[in-house]
């Protein structure tokens, strides 16, 4: 009965789960936090020694409740890019990089002129959540950390690294966020140069590891840490959404996971067949699996922009939100004459833009908390809706979409989405898809299954289906031309403002020091 460990470091806290291959399901599960800290005006950073105390604190807890099981294999996935600047034996030498900073949006500009046939892998540029434009962004404006840098590397690795004391990167990680590439299995020194960061070809991880391969045994020193029996490996995984596809098995093309959280984030793959798909990260060759190109879609900031104003701007606590959810509901989604934009940390896809920021139109004394948080309720569901409109616009086929995530604890954004989107909608029964989906991969690594495309199909977890109420559905759907209007009209002041606070910021940094 061989047992595996997932484990799954998010915004907000490390996840971890004892899987049961012969049960094929978790049959324990738990999680420990750890803080960030927000500086103005998009930076977001936290440390990644608090990743790991985590783990030590998660992983004894769930082996204790599975019953103290031996392992046969650890698989891990991480938020990216989250960018960690360490030495070589693992010590971080700063604060880790959030993937939701976007201190780098004028790096990730940059990359936009330069052209090259792997950034043409990637839309043409990298986008400010990367770990090029971070890596960039360190070089430039504080030259002497990354002269020490020994290591840049992703969460993944970093902890990777914790458990087997070996540097290896993922291909996954490597060909969405790195300018990896999947096809000839090469980096690019020649594109690092251009970007202004030849150095990094020497400081990434230089294994770059399939997705369900294995990286190396786990040492002992982290089995004791975490209180592991057995001689497990690590299997290698990858972004934690991405890995979540294998656990709701969408992995071949038609199908689409849609995560509804801090962020939302679309996954679906189609044929390695060279068609053009623009305003989305990717296509990504091999990302995923092999002979398939992964496209990644999504939004920067969704469930944040309802908490924040919930908490930050109403001053609410938790325990307040469902009466206010029940009053929003009642309020049809084109009832309070207000527009808003979603863009509170920049547009992810399928604009491509970090200096985006969100908006509320048409704003009067009359609105109340319950038509400002619909607006923008409604504003996260048509940015959702918007990226799968833009990508059958171009012809990529979505008619499997499994939801998961924080959203399935806000009936109302969960309902608005589907509405929204027009289409049935799978809610997986388990929230854990990316805690499954590293338990596919690791299966594959320690061989019980013979690829990640047959193993993601049995082992993937229950869904419930969702129908669209079509009547809605046609308000999102006038609803979201104004919203792509606004978009349009609204960029040049948008870009305008975020410029400005940016060199605000700048200038106060400039005479604290």
């Amino acid at each position: 009965m061989p047992h595996v460990l997932s484990l799954d470091l998010g915004t907000n806290g490390a996840r971890a789960g004892v899987f049961d291959t012969d049960a094929r399901c978790l049959i324990a599960r738990g999680e420990a936090g750890y803080p960030t800290r927000h500086l103005p005006p998009d930076r977001a950073e936290q440390d990644p020694e608090d990743w790991w105390q985590a783990l030590c604190r998660v992983v004894p807890q769930v082996l204790a409740e599975a019953g103290d099981p031996e392992i046969a294999a650890v698989t891990v996935a991480t938020f990216a890019s989250t960018v960690v600047l360490a030495d070589r034996d693992g010590t971080p030498l700063a604060p880790a990089i959030l993937w939701m900073d976007a201190r780098a949006a004028a790096e990730a500009a940059f990359s936009a002129g330069v052209e090259h046939p792997v950034l043409a892998l990637s839309g043409g540029s990298n986008a400010v959540e990367w770990l090029i434009p971070k890596a960039m962004w360190v070089a430039r404006n504080d030259p002497g950390l990354w002269a020490r840098t020994g290591v840049i590397c992703e969460a993944l690795d970093f902890v990777n690294f914790r458990l087997t004391g070996e540097w290896a990167g993922s291909l996954m990680n490597a060909t969405c966020k790195w300018n990896y590439d999947s096809r000839a299995r090469a980096f690019c020194p020649d594109l690092y140069d251009a970007l202004g960061i030849p150095e990094i070809a020497d400081r990434l991880p230089r294994r770059i590891v399939d997705i369900g391969a294995v990286i190396a045994p786990v040492t002992p020193a982290a089995k004791a840490a975490l209180g592991i029996r057995g001689t497990p490996v690590v299997v290698q995984g990858g972004i934690d959404a991405h890995m979540g596809s294998f656990g709701a098995d969408c992995v071949t093309p038609g199908t689409m996971l849609l995560i509804g959280g801090t962020s939302n984030v679309h996954i679906t793959q189609v044929p390695d067949d060279g068609a053009e798909i623009t305003g989305v990260w990717g296509p990504y060759p091999h990302a995923l699996t092999p002979g398939m190109r992964m496209i990644e879609g999504g939004q920067v900031s969704a469930g944040s922009i309802l908490r924040w104003l919930s908490q930050d701007i109403f001053g609410m606590a938790d325990t307040e939100l469902p009466t206010l959810l029940e009053k929003v509901e009642g309020i049809e989604p084109d009832a309070t004459g207000l527009m808003a934009l979603d863009f509170w940390m920049g547009n992810r896809t399928p604009y491509r833009d970090a200096r985006l920021r969100g908006a509320f139109l048409g704003l009067s004394l009359s609105h109340d908390r319950a038509a400002i948080y619909r607006a923008a309720l409604t504003a996260v569901a048509l940015g959702a809706a918007n990226v799968i409109f833009d990508l059958e616009r171009q012809g990529v086929r979505v008619d499997r979409i499994v939801m998961a995530g924080g959203i399935m604890r806000n009936p109302v954004w969960l309902r608005a989405t589907v509405d929204a989107i027009g289409k049935p909608v799978g809610l997986a029964e388990d929230d854990n898809l990316t805690l499954i989906g590293n338990a596919v991969a690791a299966t594959v690594g320690i061989g019980l299954q013979p690829d990640l495309v047959t193993a993601a199909h049995a082992l993937r977890a229950p869904v419930r289906m969702l129908q669209p109420d079509m009547a809605r559905h046609a308000q999102y759907r006038r609803l979201l031309a104004q919203y792509r209007e606004a978009v349009e009209i609204l960029t040049p002041i948008l870009h305008a403002l975020a410029d400005g606070t940016s060199r605000q910021a700048e200038h106060r940094q400039e005479a604290a020091q």
